[in-house]
């Protein structure tokens, strides 16, 4: 801090990126640290820029242990405190006279300008990936919730044609219980590899396939048909397919359109680390530089030797 007082540097939006990356880090914090962590970036949040706000509220949306005070200063909900099951209240949408609902939508979107100018690094979509593949099925609700209300960049939608031939292929496959060519179609359809589809197809959970039908526009009658047929650990749960159910008609397009570009870009990680730049100078900077031969002193090389000519030699010859 004295440091950037002498020098003119801001760094504060520095320490409020280094302190939520180390903070969620970690699954679980204790009292004392999560009040640390509300008293140091409460005061930064409203002092630095707006790229930095918004990045902050990305990456704290989808983490679950965000203190409440946190999520209230930067405008998520904090439903997990009001609800044990995240989403089940909020069902009911009353109907809205057209004429009223266009004004209402521009107005929101015009609050929002940076609602879809942050693109999603591939370090990133492997943390949101991972992070909402090891969360629990509450704190999964909660997850797709906030990204409705994140600045992230979603992907774009699959076109209207070959979603009505995917949706089709998908609900043949489930009838028949074709886990391999459901899981084929849905990589081909969302282009996903086919470890990430498989891991979306087979999770127990079931969230990850609503995201999917979700951003593919599947209608909710057919993702029922799709949850009772195609897993029989679900299909076979009243409970499961209720819940997931009702999850799917509360599920945003837009918060399915952002998992699916954390799906997307998270295999591009460990692509990319997989392979280094190749340099100029790397070969006078490896760790074992080239020998250097060193010329011969004890003995005489046999190429160098003369064998004189004797005359009985001279006369054999001729």
């Amino acid at each position: 801090m004295n440091l950037s007082r002498r020098e003119g540097v801001d760094i504060r939006p520095t320490l409020l990126r280094v302190l939520t990356d180390l903070y969620v880090q970690a699954s679980t914090h204790s009292d004392e640290e999560a009040r640390q962590f509300v008293e140091l970036t409460s005061r930064l949040i409203d002092q630095v820029d707006d790229a930095t706000r918004a990045a902050v509220r990305a990456r704290l949306a989808v983490y679950p242990a965000t203190p409440i005070p946190i999520l209230k200063q930067l405008g998520l909900e904090s439903s997990r405190l009001e609800r044990q099951v995240p989403l089940a209240r909020d069902i009911f949408v009353p109907s809205v006279p057209e004429s009223s609902a266009a004004p209402t939508q521009v107005k929101t979107l015009n609050q929002a300008p940076m609602a879809s100018t942050l693109s999603m690094q591939p370090t990133d979509a492997a943390e949101v990936s991972g992070l909402f593949f090891g969360a629990s099925s509450n704190d999964r609700a909660l997850i797709l919730h906030n990204l409705s209300q994140t600045p992230l960049k979603a992907s774009p939608r699959i076109p209207t044609s070959r979603a009505v031939r995917a949706i089709e292929t998908l609900e043949m496959a489930a009838f028949v219980a074709d886990v391999e060519n459901f899981t084929l179609e849905l990589s081909e359809t969302l282009i996903l590899p086919w470890n990430i589809s498989a891991q979306v197809v087979n999770d127990p959970g079931g969230e990850p396939l609503a995201c999917a039908a979700k951003a593919l526009g599947m209608p909710s009658a057919v993702f029922q048909r799709v949850l009772l047929f195609l897993i029989p650990e679900i299909g076979t749960s009243v409970s499961a397919v209720y819940r997931l159910s009702r999850l799917y008609d509360t599920l945003q397009e837009r918060s399915a359109l952002i998992m699916l570009a954390a799906w997307r870009g998270a295999p591009m990680a460990t692509t990319r680390a997989k392979y280094r730049s190749w340099l100029y100078d790397d070969e006078r900077n490896r760790a074992r530089p080239l020998a250097i031969p060193q010329p011969r002193t004890s003995a005489q090389p046999a190429s160098d030797i003369v064998i004189p000519r004797t005359g009985s030699a001279q006369g054999s010859a001729r």
